[in-house]
């Protein structure tokens, strides 16, 4: 764009849709998106989010152009993103592959064989574009009032993916797109929009990484999915964003009868994080699940959870969380099971696990269980404890270091959430954890 860094308002709104070749209801829908942000209040809950002014983001970067070969990419990008093992990946483990630079997606590639079944994965751009229908699902799962990150992301959004997946087509191997912050003081608002049709099956997985700038930068992604009658989509998420970051994201899934909808997600980074994915289980058996862990270090503030919303009889919600917090850093879990008087039947668990590293460290967990009829199975349980010294001395007296014996006793406190990780990321996720000790006890 002509002026990238120019401050939000209804000129740079129009002139973002207008070079993106948007049709116009799309700019309609983000010119309402910006009326409603300026409206709209800050979280009144949460991590203290006054360092972040967004009047002095910039709303769009571009640094590099869409190339159609891996090998056309910048050599610093190129090397960047082969050193998170992307190009490797996708040779061998992936069923298509999309990556993105600040504002823009840089590079995609889906196999043969899928888009000769019809699948499409494809940049949100190019099917806001082509595809006339995706304006029935485009921000419904998660309306622009739903809260004020929301409806900036509306407005300004750039980037992302959409994948529909035809009726009854399984897509074995996983899907992958991964976001990299190039720019400092940049905000990145990819939009994600997953529609699997009756009977099908997908994998997707998100990685999310940025150098460390001074500046503060806002990671404020979407991600909307339909899972209908029988689909079942799998969600992973593995972040690691800088100390410098800011990320706000909002998760959202309907899941019809019968459906199935699993978030996993490992997150290591940002200075605060926001995230809460939700599904709603609107068809009657529809079953949701949601796996993370959260490794909070100093100075960071990991405020996350999951929320199931059981509208249908006989769906059900298992909430699984593991956090780990070093330092004076913060970990909150934040879950929510809400079942309506209609939901006879349902099925809810909601679990929260916190181990402390440091004496400075802290938590909170703060589940909220709303049921409205007396069919139900409901539980909850949390428990908070810190690393045993007997451990750390038994496993220290048999030649590992303090870090080493750290990254032992934590890998097998996370081992529930990692095992539901591919492989290939499961190994990254350990190894990234591995590097935090070693600079933690250095």
């Amino acid at each position: 764009m002509s002026h990238p860094t120019a401050r939000l308002s209804r000129e740079f709104v129009t002139q973002l849709s207008w070079e993106k070749n948007e049709p116009s209801w799309m700019r309609e829908h983000r010119l309402r998106c910006l009326e409603l942000f300026e409206k709209l209040p800050m979280p009144r809950f949460g991590p203290d989010l006054s360092e972040l002014d967004l009047g002095d983001l910039m709303y769009y970067a571009r640094p590099v152009d869409h190339v159609s070969r891996w090998e056309e990419l910048p050599e610093e990008i190129r090397r960047t993103f082969q050193a998170l093992g992307l190009p490797e990946a996708e040779q061998r483990a992936l069923a298509g592959l999309g990556a993105q630079v600040d504002s823009e997606e840089v590079y995609r590639s889906l196999l043969s064989r899928l888009r000769a079944k019809g699948v499409i994965f494809t940049s949100m751009e190019q099917a806001v574009r082509e595809f006339p229908w995706v304006r029935d699902y485009f921000m419904k799962v998660i309306p622009p009032d739903d809260n004020k990150f929301a409806a900036l992301h509306g407005a300004v959004w750039s980037g992302g993916t959409f994948v529909w997946i035809p009726e009854g087509v399984e897509v074995e191997i996983p899907l992958q797109a991964y976001y990299r912050m190039q720019t400092e003081g940049v905000g990145q608002f990819e939009h994600t929009l997953i529609v699997a049709e009756r009977g099908s099956s997908v994998h997707y997985i998100e990685g999310c990484s940025a150098p460390r700038y001074s500046q503060v930068s806002l990671h404020s992604g979407m991600v909307e999915i339909y899972a209908k009658e029988e689909a079942h989509v799998r969600f992973t998420t593995i972040q690691n964003w800088s100390k410098n970051v800011y990320n706000l994201n909002n998760k959202r899934a309907w899941a019809y009868a019968g459906a199935r909808v699993d978030w996993v997600s490992g997150s290591l980074g940002s200075k605060v994080t926001m995230l809460y994915p939700t599904t709603v289980l609107l068809g009657k058996g529809a079953r949701t699940e949601n796996l993370s862990f959260t490794f909070a270090q100093e100075g960071m503030w990991l405020d996350t959870g999951a929320r199931a919303i059981h509208r249908a009889p006989g769906t059900s919600s298992r909430l699984v969380s593991r956090s780990v917090v070093q330092g004076r850093a913060k970990s909150v879990f934040r879950g929510t099971v809400s079942v309506a008087p209609e939901a006879r039947g349902a099925k809810a668990h909601m679990e929260c696990s916190t181990l402390l590293l440091s004496p400075e460290a802290r938590t909170e967990t703060i589940p909220v269980l709303n049921v409205e009829n007396d069919d139900v199975e409901v539980g909850h349980e949390a428990t908070v404890g810190r690393v045993s010294q007997e451990q750390l001395f038994y496993l220290m007296s048999r030649g590992l270091d303090e870090s080493q014996a750290l990254s032992l006793i934590v890998n097998g406190f996370v081992s529930p959430i990692l095992k539901e990780i591919p492989l290939e990321y499961a190994v990254e996720l350990r190894r990234l954890l591995e590097m935090s000790f070693e600079r933690a006890v250095a």
